[in-house]
């Protein structure tokens, strides 16, 4: 999730790099477009992947995701820039892209039903709520070292190179990642359940399921609009209302904090509670209050206004999606589980990770900068719909 982080904060000079055109808003749109191509691939590397989990085991999964997710990450960090290798460059750039969006589309599935397997009765909600909260220390440090970068180097020099630091550095990660997923335990309930024998079990299972997917498409939908716009496209969206960098990157950093607090606190209370009172209050709050606080926010422009609206829409995000990946791995036939969730999750990012690309794009159709709260707002109705239509699942 880091790399994801990086290339949405410094998506104007990736742009730059790799993609150039007639006009600074063209590249930008771009290099946006290149970031959501990825979310197009996560649904078939979840059938594919998370078929993959469900029948060879969730650790033999988390290694395969994480090699794929380390090949890609290496290519855009190394690939020469476009006046150096001309076409070639955007190509291996887009080609990594589809290549990290293969390997996401089961990544975050096989987690989430890895510590919801592994989980104690009652405690699910906490457990699996740490699979999210991770993923924030991705957008503080990403944010941070962005800040450090902006101290460092000069405009120019982090426009021609400087956004490649970031990338290197999280190529340092992936031989720690390798070395702790090689020493995983497999899931006890994996174990103890038939595996599929087969992609066609797979697929069959997949059937069989439809609606879960389906509903849990739609669930998944708030969640992954609302995270890629506060965290990805906030330095994008801070430069539209012409504020200062280095502060809109603290402000990213910010988000990413109030996230990680809120995210395991609310989904120990989803164990208490259960998940749909937290999922119905959160969406119908989005519902109410995005695109206003939006409207307030970008009325007069500033820091400390956007820093406001931000972290209001960090609680909802962060306390509605607690409950909410764990639901969907309640909702999820058993057999399927793994195929099943990365599916549901990746075709809804497949939407969610076009945020950055739609919300720009809408607000210069329409000359209108609250247009992103509006984007949420027909989202959250979306999801509560699928709150409401959805099957009461055996909570534990």
């Amino acid at each position: 999730m880091y790399d994801f982080m990086v290339f949405g904060y410094f998506a104007a000079a990736i742009g730059n790099a790799y993609f150039p055109a007639g006009d600074s808003f063209g590249t930008l749109l771009k290099s946006l477009a290149t970031f959501g191509v990825g979310f197009l691939m996560r649904p078939l590397g979840a059938i594919v992947l998370g078929a993959f989990t469900d029948r060879h085991g969730r650790r033999a999964g988390l290694m395969l995701t994480l090699a794929l997710m380390s090949i890609g990450i290496v290519t855009l960090t190394v690939t020469p820039g476009y006046a150096t290798i001309g076409l070639v460059a955007p190509i291996l750039v887009l080609s990594g892209r589809l290549l990290q969006g293969f390997s996401a589309g089961a990544e975050l599935g096989n987690v989430s039903v890895y510590l919801a397997e592994m989980a104690p009765p009652g405690r699910k909600g906490f457990y699996v709520s740490w699979q999210s909260a991770s993923q924030q220390v991705a957008v503080v440090v990403a944010a941070l070292v962005g800040v450090v970068l902006s101290l460092w180097l000069p405009e120019p020099a982090r426009q021609a190179w400087g956004w490649r630091i970031p990338l290197a550095i999280g190529c340092l990660i992936v031989p720690l990642l390798m070395l702790l997923r090689r020493h995983l335990r497999e899931s006890e309930t994996f174990a103890a359940e038939r595996a599929p024998t087969s992609m066609r079990d797979v697929a069959a299972g997949l059937w069989r399921g439809r609606a879960s997917v389906l509903t849990g498409m739609a669930l998944v939908l708030m969640t992954t609009v609302s995270f890629y716009m506060i965290t990805a496209y906030t330095p994008t969206f801070g430069k539209l209302l012409h504020l200062p960098e280095r502060a809109v990157l603290l402000v990213t950093a910010a988000v990413g904090a109030s996230n990680l607090i809120w995210l395991p606190l609310m989904g120990a209370l989803s164990d208490r509670i259960g998940r749909r009172p937290i999922l119905i209050a959160c969406t119908v709050l989005a519902i109410l209050t995005a695109y206003p606080a939006m409207v307030w926010a970008t009325s007069a422009p500033s820091v400390l206004r956007l820093v406001l609206v931000e972290l209001w829409l960090s609680a909802l995000y962060a306390s509605y999606n607690s409950a909410m990946v764990v639901y969907l791995t309640e909702i999820v036939p058993p057999e399927v589980r793994a195929s099943g969730f990365s599916l549901a999750y990746s075709l809804a990012t497949a939407f969610g990770g076009f945020t950055p690309f739609i919300v720009t794009l809408a607000i210069s159709q329409t000359g209108n900068q609250a247009m992103p709260g509006a984007w949420l707002t027909v989202c959250a109705a979306i999801s509560l719909l699928a709150v409401l239509c959805s099957r009461k699942p055996q909570e534990s």
